[in-house]
């Protein structure tokens, strides 16, 4: 019999939807425990990260630049000042097409091509949300065009930033420098963080020699800002850290009173404190208005002081090589007595030429018919060429580069300031080194009188000046006498060393003894008139253009810039020295006329100084006082020649006229010129 199944099991269709519905309540019952507990652990676990996280989405961290340490001289005498300017800034957060707008801002604000490719070299290294300059300096008018079309510029801003000013313009220049924008070169060594929100940098002379102490340490702030980059609330701040203020060696007043002395003229004078190696004094001329590179120097302006036939720009004092004459016979007298040649008792007889045996070549006395009889401390009252003839030659070359070496001929003399030139003692080795030939008997005998090929600076020679009137104790020049700041730096003012002399204390006495009379009755004795106190020196004469055998020197065939060299060096008091000094003229002639240009500047410094000393007009003792509310625009343009008052620190005050620059003297009827 047929069994029939029923087609739909009614029972069985409901077991199996019931455990599909609770399977499925199951599953989204678990999804439901997940999400809540996904949620817990993102709104209480970790609540704190993703709000912070959240805010990072319009809370930026931004740099705040140091201010630049100031610099006085060494009585407190401001020379570097800061100054606020208005400027055009930007940074990549808060605009989308740098190039579009900066090219939209070039009528707006002026921009030159350098200016642009000044701010696109800068933004491809900076941080994203560091503002960087766009233009320096805005004037009222810039500021006003900007303000018009400002709406069309979202993210450009006119902020105010700190530059730098130098109150005393040319008189300084060659010794503080200056600071610039910071170049494609410079932007590849430096430390980005540590230059984060700052334009410049040190470029030449005290500037950069201290860069790490001036330009401290930058601080940062956290900003909250909107869409456009505009700052809604400042939300937290680290300040930043000022430079170091350095003080300076250098006197105002001295440093006036020698740069009115090369006023109108060519040449370099140097002041040395001989028993610390302090830099009293530094004048270049003619010099150059640093303010002008601050904020970058117009096409115009640079090729004019480029291209100026007198270089101005050139640091004649660190870095200008020159025959240094006569000037170095006391150094060269004092190695005949170290190497046991000749005695303060040797003579020879000076019939005003020198031959070498074998050779019909005269070389000549700056005297045609000799100086006779002459010993050591004659040959250096009245410059005995001759004398010094014969000692290089018994001495030689090698004697002679070994013994003049340790006086800094030859050599960096270290002083702090950059670029500094090494100068030259030639030997046997360089001449082979550099021309590929033999020495000459010949060369030596024109080294031993500051010739040939023998250079130096006006730096070296004060600085071998300073070490004979120290009696041998070697002393390395230096600019900085202290700072003051967060950054621990320690000044050496004292003597380093002594030079290794066979002799005795009293052969350093006798050739003081000389270095007088070269004063009172040789050929420095056009500026003994008057004297209240004792200088120790001696002239020189380095000629520009040679002169052939058997002709004589005639300056009326010449040009001016043909004329001799005139140089001097020079200690006072002699018998206790506070200060050495070593004048460059550029075509003076002679060294009389070099020793005219250092009297005033001894006698500002051992007698006028402690009396009446120069100060410039509202001197201050602190910086940031003298532009304080005042506009650039407004700013003298820095070219001080002479200060009105002469106004110390202390309550008493007077005025002063500054000493003439001097006109000096003809030639000595006895023919001596040096």
């Amino acid at each position: 019999m047929k069994q029939h199944f029923p087609l739909k099991n009614m029972q069985q269709e409901k077991r199996i939807y019931k455990g599909r519905i609770f399977f499925a309540i199951f599953i989204v019952v678990i999804c439901l425990l997940i999400l809540i507990c996904r949620y817990a652990y993102l709104q209480i676990v970790h609540y704190d990260d993703f709000t912070t996280a959240s805010d990072k989405n319009r809370i930026r961290l931004q740099p705040l630049a140091p201010a630049r340490g100031y610099i006085y001289d060494r009585n407190g005498v401001l020379l570097a000042d800061n100054y606020p300017v208005f400027t055009a800034t930007l940074s990549r957060a808060d605009v989308s097409d740098i190039d579009d707008t900066i090219n939209r801002l070039i009528p707006v604000l002026g921009l030159t091509e350098e200016d642009v490719e000044r701010f696109k070299s800068r933004v491809k290294t900076a941080r994203k949300t560091e503002r960087i300059a766009i233009k320096l300096n805005l004037n009222e008018a810039d500021i006003a065009k900007f303000s018009e079309v400002k709406y069309g510029f979202p993210g450009v801003k006119i902020e105010t930033q700190m530059t730098r000013y130098y109150p005393h313009g040319e008189l300084f220049a060659h010794v503080l420098g200056y600071v610039g924008r910071i170049n494609d070169k410079e932007l590849k060594s430096i430390d980005k963080d540590l230059y984060a929100g700052t334009n410049l940098i040190g470029k030449i002379g005290v500037e950069k020699s201290y860069e790490e102490l001036l330009h401290g340490t930058p601080g940062y702030e956290s900003v909250e800002a909107d869409a456009h980059g505009n700052i809604l609330r400042n939300l937290g701040r680290k300040a930043p850290i000022r430079g170091n203020d350095l003080y300076l060696s250098i006197d105002y007043g001295l440093q006036m009173v020698a740069a009115q002395q090369l006023a109108d003229r060519r040449g370099a004078i140097v002041a040395m404190d001989p028993r610390t190696g302090e830099i009293l004094a530094l004048v270049s001329s003619p010099s150059f208005n640093p303010n002008l590179f601050v904020t970058g120097i117009s096409s115009k302006d640079y090729s004019g002081l480029r291209d100026n036939l007198d270089q101005p720009l050139y640091n004649r004092a660190v870095q200008g090589v020159y025959p240094p004459g006569s000037t170095i016979k006391p150094m060269f007298g004092l190695g005949g007595i170290h190497y046991g040649l000749v005695d303060w008792g040797t003579a020879i007889s000076d019939p005003g030429y020198f031959n070498l045996p074998g050779d019909s070549h005269r070389f000549r006395d700056h005297k045609k018919t000799g100086h006779g009889a002459v010993n050591l401390h004659k040959a250096e009252v009245v410059s005995c060429d001759t004398y010094f003839y014969i000692l290089s030659y018994r001495m030689g070359i090698e004697k002679m580069n070994d013994w003049m070496r340790q006086f800094g001929f030859g050599e960096k003399t270290g002083v702090d300031l950059p670029s500094e030139s090494s100068g030259l003692y030639p030997s046997p080795e360089w001449k082979m080194r550099t021309r590929k030939s033999k020495w000459l008997k010949g060369e030596t005998i024109s080294v031993s009188i500051g010739q040939g090929a023998f250079t130096a600076t006006p730096l070296q020679l004060a600085m071998a000046t300073a070490i004979t009137a120290n009696k041998g104790s070697h002393v390395t020049p230096h600019v900085l006498r202290d700072n003051k700041g967060a950054k621990k730096f320690t000044v050496h003012n004292a003597p380093d060393g002594k030079i290794q002399f066979n002799g005795t204390e009293q052969d350093w006495l006798n050739m003081h003894a000389a270095m007088i009379d070269v004063i009172q009755t040789g050929t420095g004795r056009g500026i003994k008139g008057g004297l209240q106190y004792s200088i120790a020196g001696k002239t020189g004469t380095a000629q520009v253009k040679s002169i052939a055998q058997g002709k004589r020197y005639n300056e009326a065939a010449l040009s001016s810039r043909q004329w001799d060299h005139g140089l001097f060096v020079g200690f006072a008091p002699a018998d206790n020295p506070e200060i050495a000094i070593a004048v460059v003229w550029e075509n003076g002639k002679h060294g009389g006329s070099a020793a005219q240009l250092a009297r005033p500047v001894f006698d500002y410094w051992l007698v006028t100084r402690n009396k009446n000393p120069l100060r410039p007009a509202n001197h201050q003792v602190s910086g940031g006082l003298m532009t304080a509310g005042i506009k650039p625009s407004e700013l003298p343009s820095g070219n001080t020649t002479a200060p009105t008052t002469a106004q110390t620190s202390l309550p008493i005050s007077s005025t002063v006229t500054p000493a003439p620059a001097v006109t000096p003297p003809p030639q000595p009827a006895d023919g001596t010129t040096e």
